[in-house]
Order: structure tokens, then C-alpha cells, then sequence
């Protein structure tokens, strides 16, 4: 008989079997990371609670009434009822809970707006991106400081679609639906924490009304979250023993196999499948890369330059790592994001990297620049250029416009590395810097830090804590020996490609 559990949004995207071990193992305590992202989230929302408005400005309808919901389980949803009757034009803490198809759950909407018809549109706040900008879009927003008072304008802009984000505005919906106060619509607070996207709400039911109809799993399966979360005690062993696809595969990526009754990596093996079986020999016996050519090759230039971006979620990018083979030089702002600062700091390495392209030009040598996986840069590079049109440095230095930059990324001297790995070489566990570059012998000095543990450190770097003076140095440090480790091992990683990619064994022996 499956357990009777209160799901929440978030049991209906990815695992769906925590939400069983959650129920079987509730005392166990969060890990490291999910309590990093726990505050990350907190840090986010109590920014967006601080911008809302506290009370009408002159111009505004007087009427106006801001309620927080304290407490917690049935006071707090006796306490959500309790501000709905009282018509209070926001809402933040509400709680709601209901059933659904025999399922029970619950939902904990951010904040709750009254809209001048007396209904009610639920806001959630995401760390996600929730839309970027877009010429010839029209999407209707309004600022986080006018809700509850102004009314919704248009700007261009695409907005991104994650599940779990759209269950949260689902579900409240559905729950202010069952007491005639739905408004069809909702908003969702991204990365910007200080622009509301406004949706459709009835776009998530169906999918909503499925993902709570389905049943509950009575087995592990192993996702790439699997490594960070407070379960995998349990369901990393029971995996093992029983030699799941799924620890090969991640998520349904095994489901091919499945269907043709494969549902273990031996019988992956033995089933001669060509390239999965010869992944789950080499996943077997822990060979992480393998050639798909009989010659890796990589071309070289005269002058090269290898670039690594950090950004700090969708806010900015805050430095710029470049490595020319012998010295690493980090372009790097600390002060605020979205500010002159970043501009500076931008326009200041566009500057550098096109003294030294000039300089190979004028000597007759051939110059590219290098990085791994270039849509993060490729990214910020634009998007810095669209920002900070115009801006010119104190040392004089100008922005490059939208359209350099777009010649420049779409030119032969911007190289990414990532592409000749994927097309010359496969691996069990993917082709990320981190599995390829230490078969190149290189290793990180920061060998426990990852692309969500820096945005943990550059919160502390950019003093957005309480922590002290020596935290916040040794922070800045960190992350400029992860910057710079990376552009150093994409540099390691093209020399080994040109020497043949050595010790590497072939996919097909």
C-alpha cells in the first residue's frame, strides 16, 4: 500500500522517491549544499518582503492593509484564512493545504495580492532565471514595489519555464480556487528580485493534476542530485547492490534499456549494444574518457589566450579569469552588480584582450582566445555589451557594442574547447573540465569547489554576510584560485588533445 504523504511542489519534479524517504527517514539532518541553497533562497525572499510596499503613497487608493501570517501547521492555515477574510491587500506566510485526486498537499506561497476585484494572485520568489530579455516580446510585469498598488506594464522579455516554479503558482492557485478567491493569475520574482513576471496560472493544472496523480516510486533511482542530498546513504548502497542502470544512466536516460528488459549495467555490458556497452565497460572498471577518433588532435595558435567567466546568478558577471600560458590575470570587481563597478570591470578586460589580439595581428601571428563550454561566456559577453552600452572606464576604456562582441563569438578566434572534447572524445560520466582536465595530470587547487559552492563564497567575497574581514579575504582568494585553476586546466587540456589526447583508451578496442 503506498504511504499516505503530504507532497509538496517540489516532490513533483526530479526525485520523486524523497518524498518517501522523507517520510521513512525524517529525522535526518539536510546536507552542506541543500542548506547553502536553503539560505540562498531565505537571503532571496527576504530581500523581495523588504521591497514590497508597506502602505499606499499619496497617489495610491487609500484602502490599503499588509498582514504576516506567524506560526506554523494548522495556525498558520487557520491564520491564512484569517487574513483572506479580512481582505488584506498582501499577504506573506500563507499556508495552504488540500487534496487532490486522494493526494494531500500543501502550499506556502510567498505572498498573496488582492487585486481590485477582491481576488487573490499568488507570487512565488525563484532563484532561477525566470525570463531574459528579448526584442519583440511582450510580457506583462510590474515592479515588486508596486504590488498590491500599481498596475502590470509590458516590456520585452521571454520568460523561462521551470516546473517546480509553475507547481508553486499552480498549487496556490488550485488552493485559492477552493474558496472562490483565484485569480487566474500569478507572479513569479526570479533573480531580479526587484521585477514580478505575471502568468496564466490554468497553463499548470494539467501538468499539475498529473504530476500529483502518478504514484509514488517504491525504489531509488539515481539523478545527478542524487550526490548532494541527505538520502543517498540509503539509496546509493541499495543502487549498487542491485547494479541499477540508473547508476550509468541518471534519471531516463536508462529507459531505452529498460524497455528491452536491460535493466542492470552487466547486462548492459554483455548485451554488445556498441557504444553504451563499451560506456558501461569503461563506467565498470572507472576509465572516465575514451577516444571516438583513432587521432585526438587540437590546433594551436601562436598566441593564445584562455578566458573563464564567474557570474553571480543572473545578477552579473563579477570576474573575468584570462591565462596566456604563463600568467593568470583576473579582471574583478567586489562593489555591486549591475553597477558601474561591473562595467568597469568589463570594459577593462575587452580592452586587455583586444591589446593583445592587436598586438599579435600587428606582429603577424595568429591569435585565438579559449574557453570551456562557451555558452556562460558567450552569455555574459553579450549580455555585459547590452547592459553597459556606451559606458566608458576611468582609465578610458569603452564598452564594446552588442554587434562587436556578436563578430567576435561567431569569429575562428574564439575557440571552444568543449566542442573538440565532445567530438573527438566520450566519457561514462560526461566531459566536464573537472572529469577531463586531471586525465590531462591537472589538478585544482580547490579541488572540493564547484560552480554552486562559488556562488556561496562570492556572497561572503562580496560582503553580502556577517562575515569577518578575514572570512570575506580568504573568500576573494578562494575564488580567484578556483578562476584561475580553470583557465589554467582549459589550457592543460588543449596541449593534451595536440599531443594526442595520451592515455586515453579507444571506445571500440
Amino acid at each position: 500500500m503506498e504511504l499516505d504523504i503530504e507532497l509538496q511542489p517540489s516532490d513533483l519534479v526530479g526525485c520523486r522517491y524523497r518524498a518517501v524517504q522523507r517520510h521513512l527517514f525524517a529525522d535526518r539532518a539536510p546536507t552542506e549544499a541543500t542548506v547553502r541553497r536553503i539560505e540562498r533562497a531565505e537571503a532571496g525572499k527576504a530581500r523581495v518582503l523588504a521591497l514590497l510596499p508597506d502602505g499606499p503613497r499619496p497617489w495610491d487608493p487609500p484602502r490599503f492593509h499588509r498582514v504576516h501570517v506567524d506560526g506554523a501547521g494548522d495556525e498558520a492555515e487557520f491564520g491564512t484564512l484569517e487574513a483572506l477574510a479580512a481582505q488584506a491587500t498582501i499577504i506573506t506566510g500563507a499556508v495552504f493545504t488540500g487534496v487532490s485526486g486522494g493526494r494531500r498537499w500543501r502550499s506556502t506561497p510567498d505572498v498573496l495580492i488582492r487585486d481590485t476585484e477582491g481576488r487573490y494572485l499568488p507570487v512565488i520568489v525563484s532563484n532561477h532565471r525566470i525570463a531574459r530579455p528579448e526584442e519583440g516580446r511582450r510580457q506583462r510585469v510590474i515592479a515588486t514595489s508596486r504590488l498590491g498598488l500599481g498596475t502590470p506594464s509590458t516590456a520585452g522579455y521571454r520568460l523561462r519555464h521551470h516546473a517546480v516554479d509553475g507547481y508553486r503558482l499552480g498549487l496556490a492557485a488550485r488552493a485559492l480556487a477552493e474558496f472562490g478567491l483565484d485569480s487566474g493569475r500569478g507572479a513569479a520574482i526570479g533573480q531580479d528580485r526587484e521585477l514580478a513576471f505575471l502568468v496564466d496560472t490554468g497553463h499548470y493544472q494539467a501538468a499539475l493534476s498529473t504530476a500529483l496523480a502518478a504514484p509514488l516510486p517504491d525504489r531509488p533511482r539515481r539523478l545527478k542530485e542524487c550526490g548532494e542530498c541527505r538520502f543517498w546513504f540509503d539509496c546509493g548502497p541499495r543502487l549498487t547492490a542491485a547494479d541499477d542502470i540508473s547508476l550509468l544512466f541518471p534519471g531516463d536516460r536508462g529507459e531505452p534499456y529498460r524497455q528491452r528488459g536491460i535493466g542492470t549495467v552487466a547486462e548492459l555490458i554483455d548485451a554488445d549494444l556498441g557504444e553504451p556497452s563499451a560506456l558501461a565497460a569503461a563506467w565498470r572498471e572507472r576509465i572516465p574518457v575514451l577516444r571516438r577518433v583513432g587521432r585526438v588532435t587540437a590546433r594551436r595558435f601562436d598566441v593564445e589566450i584562455d578566458i573563464d567567466v564567474e557570474a553571480y546568478l543572473d545578477q552579473g558577471a563579477y570576474l573575468w579569469g584570462t591565462y596566456d600560458g604563463r600568467d593568470y590575470r583576473p579582471f574583478v570587481t567586489w562593489g555591486g552588480l549591475g553597477t558601474t563597478a561591473e562595467a568597469d570591470t568589463f570594459a577593462e578586460f575587452w580592452a586587455w584582450l583586444n591589446s593583445v589580439r592587436d598586438d599579435a595581428r600587428a606582429r603577424g601571428l595568429g591569435f585565438a582566445a579559449f574557453c570551456y563550454a562557451r555558452h556562460g561566456e558567450n552569455h555574459w559577453l553579450s549580455t555585459s555589451a547590452r547592459r553597459f552600452a556606451g559606458h566608458v572606464s576611468p582609465a578610458g576604456h569603452r564598452v564594446p557594442p552588442e554587434a562587436e562582441i556578436s563578430a567576435f563569438i561567431s569569429s575562428d578566434e574564439w575557440v571552444d574547447v568543449f566542442a573538440a572534447v565532445r567530438s573527438q572524445l566520450v566519457g561514462p560520466r560526461g566531459l566536464g573540465l573537472k572529469t577531463v582536465a586531471p586525465q590531462a595530470g591537472f589538478t585544482w587547487a580547490e579541488a572540493d569547489l564547484d560552480g554552486e559552492a562559488s556562488v556561496d563564497l562570492y556572497r561572503i567575497a562580496a560582503g553580502h554576510t556577517d562575515a569577518a574581514p578575514d572570512e570575506v579575504i580568504e573568500a576573494r582568494d578562494r575564488l580567484l584560485s578556483y578562476n584561475g585553476d580553470d583557465c589554467r586546466a582549459t589550457s592543460v587540456v588543449r596541449a593534451w588533445l595536440a599531443a594526442g589526447a595520451p592515455g586515453t583508451p579507444p571506445l571500440m578496442g
